[in-house]
């Protein structure tokens, strides 16, 4: 999905123009949506039956895609605001809901965009950037007798808060990006790997987590590091046959704590009478026992376990209630999160000039620049032979029986689904906290 922010986040980060494309280059009349969105049934329509998409890494000519790199694109820190607060409540059941207001948000491109399809990342390729937030998100409601506070607790008067952001492409084959995400001042980390697995049906594209991605964990370093586990639903991307792209949600999700022993379970709606959708969410959260956690219907939940109830638009506002009486019949319906007024805020990323070659914006800084110039022919050249140069690294790498090694984190992949940062990925990280950009050449690169 185009994401609003993209349009001025260069006005908020510290980077300078594009560099030119060359005058040569001819300049081409750009395809509307409608021939878009034909060309690109056109190239699904070859893979019907393919069990993964994503496996298949096939490349799209330049006019297809959004000029934009997907490391920098794929995140989910669209409100950080709401990430920063998530440990603010002395009440284990503040903090998962202030978990389900950052849940909410996390995707707020989604709601407020329209889908689009960024350049695949290259292995080695990586992407930082930081935000400053106003920690002003107010903590919610989480018993009868207590009242949300007008503001969270002040740092330090009205200074604003760092949240740094670092990820990078750590596998080809599957794609698989690690990423980690660090807010000192209010001691809350995340981590994970994004992995998609997509699948074709003839009508829509339907998106799962993959294999490596087991979802969002977020550690409360300043609440005895409770750890949450942010799972992620099947999503479908539909309208492709009618010319107008559209996302939807069916499936269910959780979040669990085993420290606090409390889940919540989500189920997305699925569309409505003839088609429409409703982006309707309903959810429970309730006491669970860690070591016998079988329950992932709403339905499974008895009554006594509950300690509150969800419902909403995932696109719109969600609401919850207190207790376990079914959400129709409750008298207090408490404001989670309202989306309409939000839209994703811009990222303050290094400037061009103290990137280095395999940073996500230098890196595909040539290709954004013909797209930009709308020099379709020339963005697709460049394209392909950065395509030709990593699979000529890649079997240079066989030859000479080498795994790649990422820089940032420890391992291509880890069982558990939680990336550890390698000494290089923490001082990068340290670097963004004192906005110290520069860093060592990388020792190898995948693509060049």
């Amino acid at each position: 999905m185009a994401d609003p922010s993209q349009s001025n986040s260069a006005a908020t980060s510290k980077e300078p123009s594009r560099a030119s494309t060359p005058a040569n280059a001819p300049v081409e009349k750009p395809p509307d949506e409608s021939s878009k969105l034909k060309t690109f049934l056109g190239v699904l329509r070859r893979f019907i039956g393919v069990s993964d998409l994503a496996a298949v890494r096939f490349s799209l000519p330049a006019q297809l895609l959004e000029p934009t790199p997907n490391l920098e694109y794929w995140h989910y820190l669209d409100r950080p605001e709401t990430f920063i607060s998530i440990g603010d409540s002395d009440e284990p059941l503040g903090r998962i809901l202030g978990t389900l207001r950052f849940w909410f948000t996390k995707d707020l491109k989604y709601v407020k965009g329209k889908p689009c399809k960024p350049y695949n990342s290259t292995l080695g390729e990586f992407f930082r950037c930081t935000w400053q937030v106003e920690d002003t998100q107010p903590t919610l409601k989480h018993s009868p007798n207590s009242q949300p506070s007008s503001k969270a607790p002040s740092i330090a008067g009205d200074k604003l808060v760092k949240v740094s952001y670092l990820t990078e492409q750590t596998s080809h084959h599957p794609p698989v990006s690690a990423f980690y995400i660090d807010c000192p001042a209010k001691g809350i980390v995340a981590r994970g790997f994004d992995q998609l697995s997509a699948k074709f049906t003839g009508t829509n594209i339907r998106v799962i987590a993959g294999a490596h991605n087991l979802g969002i964990f977020i550690t409360l370093q300043n609440r005895d590091d409770e750890e949450y586990q942010l799972t992620h639903p099947a999503a479908y991307l539909g309208g492709l046959l009618r010319g107008s792209l559209s996302v939807s949600v069916a499936d269910s999700c959780y979040v669990t704590c085993a420290k606090t022993k409390i889940k919540v379970i989500l189920e997305y709606m699925e569309e409505g009478w003839l088609g429409r959708s409703q982006n309707k969410v309903q959810g429970v959260i309730f006491k669970y026992d860690p070591d016998s956690d079988t329950k992932t219907k709403i339905k499974e939940v008895a009554d006594k376990d509950v300690l509150a109830r969800v419902e909403g638009s995932w696109q719109d506002k969600v609401y919850y209630t207190l207790g376990s009486q079914p959400f129709a019949k409750s008298s207090e319906k408490i404001l989670l999160i309202d989306l309409n007024p939000l839209f994703p805020m811009p990222k303050n990323i290094p400037p061009l000039e103290e990137q280095l070659p395999n940073e996500s914006r230098k890196f595909w800084d040539n290709v954004t620049s013909a797209i930009v110039n709308k020099q379709y022919g020339l963005a697709t050249t460049l394209k392909q032979e950065i395509e030709e140069k990593q699979r000529a690294k890649a079997a240079e790498r066989k030859n000479e029986n080498r795994e790649w090694q990422p820089r940032f984190f420890t391992g291509a992949l880890t069982p558990v689904g939680k990336p550890d940062l390698t000494a290089d990925g923490e001082e990068a990280l340290k670097g963004l906290h004192e906005d110290r950009f520069t860093l060592e050449p990388s020792k190898e690169n995948g693509a060049f």
